[in-house]
């Protein structure tokens, strides 16, 4: 057993748990750490999608309640059949955009310009946001995700499909982007974690299938390390996050993604930091 292989898997399940529901690009972060790791090969990069599904599992634990009463209460209750299929609806455009589109996105878009353009970008875009939405209380039209409707939930899966181009975050476009739609800070990011769970478990799966071929039974106790410490470290984020927003904005993210953004394009400029991998 690789020692150093297994405290590199558990530092990265780390970084991903702890920036996945954040706003700041859990990508972006697994690429500088995995550079500076040395761990950046093929197999890393399934590694890297695969160990979401620890951190999805941490959602289901968080919001285990709210899952359980949905699926018992499906047979019989529109409210959680309305709810169970707007998280649908939010979901298929990425899969859609992501079978048709997806090796494109990864040969021209997985670039250190657009990786620092799009944190610096999605920084500013979060400040307008908050700023925008305490000047107006009015555009809040939606204060609880039963609240949603399908056109709704349709309008946050388009805007999660941004989250294809490297830099953007997918929680930050879906939180962000539900919050300029008329969602509350609050709704907007329960929708997003009820929405990561068929996205990011479907991803992980995908990743899985697709590159069977380079993983071996000896890749276990790699995967398995990054998978509990992804878990424990995004259940202990979310906790944070849910109690932060109640009194807090987002600007503090922005700020830091638009720091992580210089550092990106200086890491690249000067060689530190392989990001075209």
């Amino acid at each position: 057993m690789d020692i150093a292989l297994l405290i590199k898997a558990a530092i990265m399940g780390v970084v991903e748990g702890l920036t996945e529901f954040l706003p700041i690009s859990s990508t972006g972060h697994l690429i500088l750490a995995g550079a500076l790791l040395g761990f950046d090969d093929e197999k890393a990069k399934v590694f890297d999608i695969a160990i979401q599904t620890g951190a999805i599992f941490a959602v289901i634990l968080v919001y285990w309640q709210k899952i359980r009463d949905t699926v018992l209460a499906l047979p019989t209750e529109k409210q959680a059949q309305r709810f169970a299929l707007n998280v649908a609806i939010a979901f298929f455009p990425a899969v859609i955009l992501g079978l048709l589109f997806g090796k494109a996105i990864k040969a021209n878009l997985f670039t250190p310009e657009v990786v620092a353009s799009m944190f610096i970008i999605g920084g500013f875009i979060i400040i307008w946001a908050e700023r925008r939405q305490q000047k107006n209380a009015t555009a809040v039209r939606i204060h609880d995700v039963e609240q949603m409707t399908p056109v709704d939930a349709l309008k946050v899966g388009l805007v999660q499909c941004l989250a294809m181009i490297p830099g953007t975050s997918r929680s930050g476009a879906t939180i962000i982007g539900g919050m300029l739609l008329g969602l509350s800070r609050k709704a907007a990011t329960d929708f997003s974690f009820y929405l990561a769970i068929p996205t990011l478990i479907g991803a992980g799966a995908y990743s899985l299938y697709k590159e069977r071929a380079l993983l071996s039974m000896t890749d276990v106790p790699m995967f398995g390390v990054g998978l509990v410490m992804s878990f424990l470290s995004a259940w202990l984020c979310i906790r944070w996050l849910l109690r932060y927003i109640a009194n807090h904005s987002f600007v503090g993210f922005a700020y830091y993604r638009i720091v992580f953004g210089v550092v990106v394009l200086i890491t690249a400029w000067t060689g530190t930091v392989s990001w075209s991998a």
